[in-house]
């Protein structure tokens, strides 16, 4: 556990020094996320988005356990 979050604390760091960088990602505006925008309606479904994340954080805690 201590591994981890020392892990998770420097990923934290360094995502920080990077943040502007992180930022123009288009994480969220991604081919395959659904956006329905409607007068009195706006849905958002971030399905590539999301799939993209679930794989990344997979292989890390796949990699971590090796």
């Amino acid at each position: 556990m201590q591994k981890f979050l020392i892990t998770l604390g420097l990923l934290l760091i360094i995502a920080g020094f990077f943040w502007s960088w992180i930022g123009a990602i288009p994480f969220g505006r991604l081919p395959g996320d659904v956006l329905i925008d409607k007068p009195n309606l706006k849905v958002y479904f971030p399905i590539t988005t999301m799939v993209v994340v679930s794989v990344v954080v997979s292989l890390i805690i796949w990699f971590f356990r090796k």
